[in-house]
């Protein structure tokens, strides 16, 4: 069988009260796929504290020292989910073969990872995970995410409808993903941009374990304006298509104004000029909000600042051999 070595990554921020369930059942599926042989003994978990402010490091460094399948990568300081999800990638990339990406909360269901090797395996460079339903979530949760989604990709960021960050992705695809080098990360819009061989995972979304969400709706809306503006110029386009538009309409009431001095029934328009002003002033306003926002982009962009910089990076000091050592027994204690 060829190397096949997997690494499971998963970004933390405050998630001391689910790293030890996550740990138990992430192991626990590594030595069901190594009992099967579809990966190497070699395959590692490998967690990224993103300068969390509770104790999720001190359980990361308790995991790796109980665990030859855990290791532990801590930032310097937080830098945000896509930056610690890069950096835990990046890091590993030359070790591994295959990477899956998922959050530690346990709301990503874990029996997809043998589907996504299983693809991996017969020759697909990037698996998706794909919500096949959202029966769980609130009738607000459920229309606030689609219209995410769906408003994301009409403005241009192209992404896998009911996708976050649940993926396999290949040594060759992460590769590809090295190429990207701009600072404003937005990975559920850059990973598409590779172009390797794709595929889907449907799989059911749970209840987190433990703790509360890291995504409230005003950081999801935060979020969906980051992807947009870090991936299309189509706002930009629609402020041209807007002054064209108004231009138009300008020209229109000229040519009214006009025909109404010349045919002599003007009449005082107070409210309309008001609230032309108003209306062509808020539109002023937003349009140069938006060129702001890429402006912005563009200026930390030159800066060519690092996306993240690792303080330490944990290995248990203990070899592959013996997680290869653990299943055989396991094997044999179970013939026994």
């Amino acid at each position: 069988m060829m190397n096949n070595t997997l690494y499971i990554v998963l970004p933390c921020y405050n998630e001391q009260e689910v790293l030890p369930e996550t740990a138990s059942r992430l192991t626990e599926k590594l030595g069901s796929l190594l009992g099967r042989e579809k990966i190497s003994a070699a395959s590692q978990i490998v967690f990224v504290n993103d300068g969390s402010a509770d104790d999720t490091w001190q359980i990361i460094r308790q995991l790796c020292l109980t665990s030859t399948f855990i290791r532990g990568i801590n930032l310097s300081r937080n830098r945000g989910h896509q930056n610690a999800l890069l950096a835990g990638l990046m890091t590993v990339m030359d070790e591994a073969d295959m990477v899956v990406s998922m959050d530690a909360d346990l709301q990503d269901d874990i029996a997809a990872i043998d589907v996504m090797v299983d693809k991996y395996l017969a020759g697909i460079d990037i698996v998706y995970g794909v919500r096949n339903d959202r029966r769980k979530d609130s009738f607000f949760k459920k229309m606030s995410a689609e219209a995410f989604y769906r408003f994301m990709n009409v403005m241009g960021a192209g992404t896998v409808f009911n996708h976050a960050d649940y993926r396999l992705m290949s040594k060759r695809a992460l590769e590809g993903l090295a190429e990207f080098n701009e600072v404003n990360l937005f990975l559920r819009g850059i990973v598409p941009l590779i172009g390797y061989s794709s595929d889907t995972v449907l799989y059911e979304r749970g209840e987190r374990f433990a703790g509360e969400s890291k995504y409230p709706l005003a950081k999801m809306i935060s979020f969906a304006i980051e992807g947009i503006t870090s991936l299309s110029t189509r706002p930009l386009r629609l402020i041209t298509l807007l002054g064209f538009v108004i231009f138009i309409i300008s020209l229109v009431m000229l040519i009214y104004a006009l025909i109404s001095f010349f045919v002599g029934v003007t009449i005082p328009g107070w409210t309309t000029m008001m609230l032309s002003i108003w209306a062509i002033g808020g539109l002023i306003i937003l349009s140069l909000g938006i060129v702001g926002e890429y402006i912005g982009k563009i200026y930390m962009e030159t800066k060519g600042r690092p996306r993240f910089i690792i303080e330490e990076y944990l290995k248990n000091p203990a070899s592959a051999m013996d997680n290869e050592k653990q299943i055989n027994d396991d094997k044999i204690t179970d013939v026994i």
